[in-house]
């Protein structure tokens, strides 16, 4: 964990001085869009994952929050699968598709929805 935060405040660093240079798009309140960048191996694992076991999903999007190193993440997910659960279902089973995943984490945020019909 020590290295991982080592490595997290240089990688905050080379972020920060990046996105000065970078185009950073706000999309809504505490929603920020990564400017000609790509997603991470885990960010892209961590979506195929879920685009399975959540095939009708009409809105994802996966973030990792730690700065790159993989320790958390930030999940948004809309699905019509959440219909009629209450919210701590709709995680649990957004945590039982990433179960092998989530051992190597240190920690995730999950929003769920349904979508507006």
């Amino acid at each position: 964990m020590w290295a991982c935060n080592r490595s997290l405040s240089s990688t905050m660093t080379s972020v920060l001085r990046a996105l000065r240079s970078t185009p950073v798009v706000v999309v809504g309140p505490g929603h920020v869009r990564r400017g000609l960048s790509t997603q991470t191996d885990g960010e892209l694992r961590i979506a195929e994952i879920l685009k399975e076991k959540f095939p009708s999903a009409s809105s994802l999007k996966v973030v990792d929050i730690s700065g790159g190193c993989g320790a958390m993440y930030e999940i948004h997910i809309e699905s019509s699968e959440f219909k009629g659960k209450r919210t701590i279902q709709q995680h649990q089973l957004v945590n039982q598709a990433l179960k092998e995943e989530i051992q190597g984490m240190h920690g995730l945020r999950i929003f769920t929805d349904v979508p507006k019909q």
